[in-house]
């Protein structure tokens, strides 16, 4: 048996899994979302709700990053940050965005596209609270996406900041949540031969519009 590695060129999977038509899914792309994110769980995928943010960076160059969504509340997707952190930048500069969900084991992925705005501070509040401790304590003493000298300077900031606001810390002003409001959803099930099931839904005029892509 050799010991030689596959090169990246030759690495490749053929789907096989599962199906997508027109006629099985949902009118609302919401509810399909929810379906298939049931499913990514039951399925005990890791980390289901993880997913790929994409934003306009500053620079005018795409930025993307994995983000966890929290929330399907008031028809968008939510995920929580820290306002001063790169992408809440790019965000406020552009709040066009794209989420990519990508679960392997069902071979399925769903594409997102729309516009972000903040979450209410009561909403944020409440998340905030549901959030461990230490997770709490990180939002104030991490200056995410500053340049910093080690992670002693972290950590003595987490020691720091624990001292100071003990068991029950307040939400930091400057950390909070975003809302992605959809305009166009993307469901992909992966089939043979590349010939992949894509079904897109394209808000108009206030309605879905349901439509198949060539893979």
């Amino acid at each position: 048996m050799s010991d030689v590695p596959p090169s990246i060129a030759d690495l490749r999977r053929d789907y096989r899994l599962a199906e997508l038509d027109e006629s099985d899914v949902a009118a609302d792309p919401l509810e399909q979302f929810d379906r298939w994110f049931q499913e990514a769980v039951r399925a005990e995928l890791p980390e289901p709700n993880a997913m790929t943010l994409a934003t306009i960076g500053l620079s005018g160059r795409p930025a993307a990053r994995t983000v966890l969504l929290k929330g399907l509340e008031g028809g968008g997707f939510v995920f929580y940050t820290n306002y001063q952190s790169a992408k809440a930048r790019e965000i406020e500069q552009a709040p066009q965005a794209a989420l990519l969900f990508f679960w392997g084991g069902l071979e399925r992925q769903v594409r997102i596209e729309g516009t972000l705005d903040k979450v209410s501070a009561a909403e944020s509040d409440t998340y905030y609270r549901k959030r461990p401790l230490g997770s709490r304590i990180g939002a104030w003493a991490s200056p995410q996406s500053q340049v910093i000298e080690a992670r002693t300077m972290l950590e003595a900031r987490m020691a720091d900041f624990q001292a100071r606001l003990g068991e029950d810390p307040p939400r930091p002003p400057h950390w909070g949540g975003y809302r992605l409001i959809a305009d166009t959803l993307e469901f992909w099930q992966g089939r043979t031969s590349r010939l992949h099931d894509r079904i897109r839904y394209r808000l108009d005029g206030g309605r879905w519009i349901i439509e198949r892509l060539a893979p």
